[in-house]
This record gives C-alpha cells, structure tokens and sequence, in this order.
C-alpha cells in the first residue's frame, strides 16, 4: 500500500533569493521544482493550483513544453512545416509570410502558452483601428483604415497556428475559440450565385476566351488559377467527353472530370483561339508562357455588363449549387468538386438561399381567385 500523501504541493522561499518556488508531484509520484517567479505568495499559490490541475487533466507536460517555446519560433516553425508546398499553394504560403510579420510583431518576446484570448482580442481591436502604410522610395505613405476582411484573415492564419499546435501538444487548448471578431465582416465566406441571365450578359460583354473561360468554369467547377489556366491542350480529351487535372490544390484534385456539352463546345472554341500553343490559355508576356490572371479584364467585362462585382471563383460555387439545385446528392456534389471534406461543401449551399428567392418572385399570390373565377365559368355553363 502507497504511503498517503500530506499535501500534493507547497509553496517555499529559498535563502538565495526572494522569490517564491513551488514543489509538487506529478502523475509518476517525482518531485518537480520551478520558480514561481514571482514574490506574492497568493500568484504563486495560484500558479501551484495551475500546476496541480494540469497534472490532474494529464496536460502538464503538454503545458510546459509550451512554456519553453517562444510564440515567434512556433511562428517561424509552423511557415517552414506546415505551410510551404507541398501542404499549401504557394499562395497561401505568401499570405500566411504576410499575416506572420504582423503578428510576431504584436506579440513580441512572449511565450507560446502566454497567447491569451483576451491578448488576440486587444491585438484585433488595435489592427482595425490602423491604416494601410505603403512603403515609398522616402518613407512610408498612410492610406485608408484596414478592411475588416484582411484583419480576419489574420486572425484565421492565427487560429490555424495555434491549431496546429493543440495538435502537436504544445497547447492544452486555441485561445481563438475563446475569441469573438470585434466587428462584422460582411461578406465573408458568402459566394456569389450567378444567374443564368447574369452569365449571359457577362458572356456577352467578355472577350472571346473570357466566355470560354465562365462557361467551362460554370460547367465542370474547375479552379481557375490552379487547374484552368495552365492547362494544355493534350488534358483534354474531346472525344470521350472528359479532361484530365494532373496537379491540384489538394490529392483528391487529381482527377478526370467529366465534360458536359456546352463545356466541349467551350473547349473546341479555345483550343481554336489557342492556335499552335500548347496551352488552352497562352500568353506571351509570362515566363510560364500561359495566363496567370483574369483580374483586369474580369473587372471590366462585369463593369461593361452592369453585374455587381463578385470573384471570378465564385464561378465555381455556382457549378456546385447549380448540381445541388438540380437534385443531386450533396455526397456526389462533394466528389464532383474534388474536395477532401464534405465539410467545404457547406459554404456552397449557402447559395440555396438566394435561389430559394429567385423562386418566391414567381409565387402567384392570385392563384386562388382565378380558380374561383374558372369555378365560376364552369357553373355557369353547367346551368346554361
């Protein structure tokens, strides 16, 4: 039989020094010392009790690993593992370098575990009140206050950090889910669905290949920088109806897709823009030799076209609601996009809403008057 215990922790000063140290047991019954690093004896009673909870919770380990890591090292640690490609496109690896220079500022010399909610929440609150700064060959230049959107998508590359290292057990818990969002965001994962006649009219309005483009786009839910514009000719397979995504955004991208009439029409069109390159889009004013943007001339066919402005991505959404709309499963609707989780699908379905009201614009709220008028009709027919 073990021996009882009398206490599972004390706190006590040594001769050297002022400051407190505290003395407990953990799980394997070894004696742990540390400083308090403090001289009131209420915060180090209080740090003991952490201490001993943790311990209790199996997180004590978890916990001072973290304590012995700094917030901008696990910062320079997550951008080298957990963010270069192959993990990540290049462009969120770039976008994630940027939101890393403003974070590792705000929290300067503090320890990983020292990221507190109420800390994220000052730094959200201080970086919606800033401005934009452009560096000039003199100085910098202030511009307008930041966008909403681009302080949130600081704190998502955050939240993310911080995910990763609850999972690599340098956290017992993400201070994010602690966090609410000072202001509200409008817009934020909400796709635009494009109608029928709004396709028209961009169509309409666009070059020639920019029509190809929204069709085949509308059509098979490619992604347009990753998939669509560095295609080549020899991915498409007309005849058997299908063409072929060699590399992707994520493994389960890596796949034929199957092509519906309009798309090859679509395809035979560009392929005839094309002429001799190998590509489906080329340009001669890129090293790559094929389109790397449509943002300029996307801008001003929709500006041509009276359309409200929305990403050309959202192209792609459309695709997805337009199968889900038209009775397809939302499991086979996940597939057909080439997503690894069905949970991705969600913001996609968003756009139901919006044709959910396209369809109360045709309600006939006189359907019953004309019935009774037709009633009528027919009862006096019957009496004549």
């Amino acid at each position: 039989m073990s021996k009882q215990r009398k206490q599972d922790g004390v706190v006590y000063s040594r001769k050297d020094g002022k400051v407190l140290w505290i003395r407990y047991r953990d799980r394997s019954g070894k004696y742990c010392r540390e400083s308090a690093h403090t001289e009131e004896w209420e915060e180090a009673n209080r740090k003991l009790r952490e201490r001993l909870q943790a311990r209790d919770g199996n997180l004590l380990e978890v916990i001072r690993k973290g304590e012995a890591l700094g917030f901008a090292e696990w910062v320079d640690l997550f951008l080298e593992n957990y963010s270069k490609p192959p993990l990540r496109a290049q462009k969120t690896h770039e976008a994630n370098m940027r939101c890393a220079t403003h974070l590792k500022a705000a929290f300067p010399g503090r320890k990983l575990v020292d990221i507190t909610a109420d800390a994220i929440e000052d730094y959200l609150r201080r970086r919606l009140r800033q401005r934009v700064r452009v560096k000039l060959a003199r100085g910098y230049r202030e511009k307008g206050v930041l966008k909403s959107t681009t302080v949130h998508q600081e704190f998502r590359v955050l939240r993310r950090m911080l995910n990763v290292a609850v999972r690599k057990k340098l956290l017992a818990a993400n201070p994010c889910s602690g966090v609410e969002f000072p202001v509200a965001v409008k817009g934020l994962f909400r796709p635009h669905y494009v109608t029928w006649s709004e396709q028209q009219r961009i169509e309409f309005h666009g070059p020639e290949y920019m029509k190809n483009a929204v069709q085949i786009i509308t059509e098979t839910g490619l992604r347009v920088y990753k998939e669509l514009t560095p295609m080549k000719k020899d991915q498409v397979d007309l005849q058997n109806a299908v063409v072929w995504i060699p590399d992707s955004k994520t493994p389960n991208g890596t796949a034929e897709v199957p092509l519906t009439s309009l798309a090859i029409e679509a395809f035979r069109r560009q392929m005839t823009i094309a002429g001799e390159s190998p590509f489906l889009f080329p340009s001669d004013l890129n090293q790559s030799g094929h389109q790397t943007t449509f943002k300029t001339v996307w801008h001003k066919t929709l500006r041509r076209a009276k359309v409200p402005y929305f990403r050309i991505y959202d192209l792609r959404s459309t695709y997805a609601t337009r199968l889900s709309a038209g009775g397809v499963a939302d499991e086979w609707v996940t597939q057909m996009l080439r997503q690894g989780d069905a949970q991705v699908f969600k913001k996609y379905s968003q756009m139901k809403l919006q044709m959910k009201r396209e369809a109360l614009e045709k309600l006939n709220r006189r359907a019953s008057e004309m019935a009774s008028k037709s009633d009528e009709r027919m009862c006096t027919v019957a009496v004549q």
